[in-house]
Order: structure tokens, then C-alpha cells, then sequence
């Protein structure tokens, strides 16, 4: 499996990684080698660095490091692979053109019997490399290609979380389904099962959240591999472990988690109906029971 990282801000953050350093949190040192990638939007495309090398060899991620990139929207991933070669178009994540903006997906987990599925022959979109990642990525991309045909016609909120929604939940039936999806606009999280370096087992939480307003003056977010810095900014935070000593919450098995611009806009537990907030919240101030309802 592999590790994952997504950022929203409403306001650009500079977002700088020391990725091997990062995948650290969740494994043994040099477990995931396999590649990495970290792609950055810049209004409605994509600043995009990826490599099939290990991160801890990489002149990029020094690159990376040594560079002030600011972004509204951040997804980062290394990987340890399950299925596919080494190699550049299997490194996520995964970017696609749709309607006159780019798309970003990556994902944890290992989907078998994804290749057999009837549901998952992409159609449209196809994949370029040999991962069953990128394989649930196209499939997304052609069912929501149904509602999006018009790059000055964005779908709504309600239209697209159900389409993903509705991937998420097929996802979970072939096997752990954690992934980090953008459209430029809005982040999606989907939380399921991931492998515990401390207990070895597969299970809940996939992904946990770290929602923060940093006002003027305050410390930056700083970890090991990891810094953000911002001023007055309102961040959330997705990644496979806690990154620091803060309170991260973990998301429910199968929970899917919308942000837009730092701020939750959509939530749904797996199973239960999905919550959408005509006005978005500040997701401190929201207890679980708050999302739980119809």
C-alpha cells in the first residue's frame, strides 16, 4: 500500500515535502520506493512532479524542497507497489484533462479483481500505465464525463459527490479503497481500510483529518517531512497516519469527505445519507452527530 497526503486552503499555502521523510509516519524507512508524486494546482491545472524512483534518491524532491510552491490545492503520494512495474506511468498521482481543467486522483489500496469487473471498462478514458488505481481514475472520469460536457458549465456539488460517491462505495466491495480526488475545485477524501504498521492489520481508519485555522502570527503547520506556511489561512489536512501531534480525526470506514477551499462542503457516512452544507462550516465547530443525519 501506499501513503497519501491532500491539502485545501482558501488562501495559497506554500506546501513544501520532504516525501520519504513523510512516508516515514505510516511504514519502516524505505518501505514505499516504489515512487512518488505530488502534483499542485495553479487555478485550474496542474504543476505536476512525479518519479518511479524512491523519493530519498530524488534531485526533484530537493528541487521541490528548495522551492516556495504555493497552491490552493495539494495531493501527494508514494508509492510501495501491489500491482504494476515500476515505472513512470504507474507513479501517481494520476492527471487527466475533463471539460477544460485537470483532474487529480490517487489512491491506497490494492483492487484484484478490478481488471474482471464488468463495472470498471473504462470507456472514454483509459489508462496509460498498468495499475488498478489508475484504472478506478479513468472509470471516474467516464461516468462523471456524463454530467460534465461543458467547460463553461461546472455540475453541481450535490451531481459530482454522488458520482463519486457511487464509485467510492463499488470500490469498497473490490478492496481497500482510500483516495484523494480533485477537479480544481473541490477535494474529495474517501476513507476506508488501510495496513497498520503497528498491528500489521488491515482495518479502519484509511485516512485521517486535520482541519486548522491559522491565524496571523501563529506557528506554521510543520512535520516530519512536511511543512505548510500561510497567513490567516483556514487548511485541511488529509493523510494516511497523523502527521503530528495534533488531533487528527479519522475518517469512518467508507466515509467521503468533500472540502472546498479549506472548508467541509459535503460529508456522508458509509451508508447513510449524504449531508451537504448550503453555507460551508468550519469543520472544528461540527461534532460527528452533526453529519450523521438524513
Amino acid at each position: 500500500m501506499c501513503e497519501l497526503l491532500g491539502l485545501s486552503s482558501n488562501a495559497p499555502a506554500t506546501v513544501n515535502f520532504s516525501l520519504s521523510k513523510l512516508a516515514e509516519h505510516g511504514a519502516v524507512a524505505g518501505t514505499y520506493a516504489d515512487g512518488w508524486g505530488v502534483g499542485y494546482y495553479e487555478g485550474l491545472d496542474v504543476r505536476l512532479f512525479k518519479e518511479a524512483t524512491a523519493a530519498a534518491d530524488s534531485d526533484w524532491v530537493r528541487f521541490i524542497a528548495n522551492h516556495d510552491l504555493r497552491s490552493l490545492l495539494v495531493i501527494a503520494h508514494t508509492r510501495r507497489a501491489t500491482r504494476g512495474t515500476r515505472s513512470y506511468p504507474n507513479a501517481q498521482p494520476f492527471i487527466r484533462e475533463m471539460a477544460g481543467r485537470v483532474h487529480l486522483f490517487a489512491h491506497n489500496g490494492d483492487f484484484p479483481r478490478i481488471f474482471e469487473s464488468n463495472s470498471f471498462q473504462p470507456e472514454r478514458f483509459n489508462p496509460i500505465g498498468e495499475t488498478d488505481s489508475e484504472r478506478a481514475f479513468c472509470v471516474l472520469l467516464d461516468r462523471l464525463s456524463l454530467i460534465w460536457k461543458d467547460r463553461k458549465a461546472t455540475p453541481t456539488l450535490r451531481e459530482r459527490f454522488l458520482i463519486v460517491s457511487s464509485l467510492a462505495r463499488e470500490l469498497r466491495d473490490l478492496g481497500p479503497a482510500n483516495f484523494l480526488y480533485s477537479d480544481g475545485d473541490l477535494l474529495f477524501a474517501h476513507g476506508h481500510r488501510r495496513k497498520h504498521a503497528d498491528t500489521g492489520r488491515v482495518e479502519a481508519p484509511g485516512l485521517v483529518l486535520l482541519h486548522k485555522h491559522c491565524q496571523n502570527g501563529q506557528q506554521d503547520i510543520v512535520a516530519k517531512g512536511l511543512s505548510i506556511q500561510g497567513d490567516g489561512q483556514l487548511v485541511t489536512l488529509f493523510a494516511s497516519v497523523p502527521l503530528t501531534d495534533e488531533r487528527w480525526e479519522p475518517l469512518a470506514e467508507g466515509e467521503l469527505v468533500a472540502v472546498a477551499r479549506g472548508q467541509l462542503v459535503a460529508r456522508q457516512l458509509a451508508n447513510e445519507s449524504t449531508v451537504f452544507y448550503e453555507h460551508p462550516i468550519d469543520q472544528s465547530a461540527m461534532s460527528r452527530t452533526d453529519v450523521a443525519g438524513s
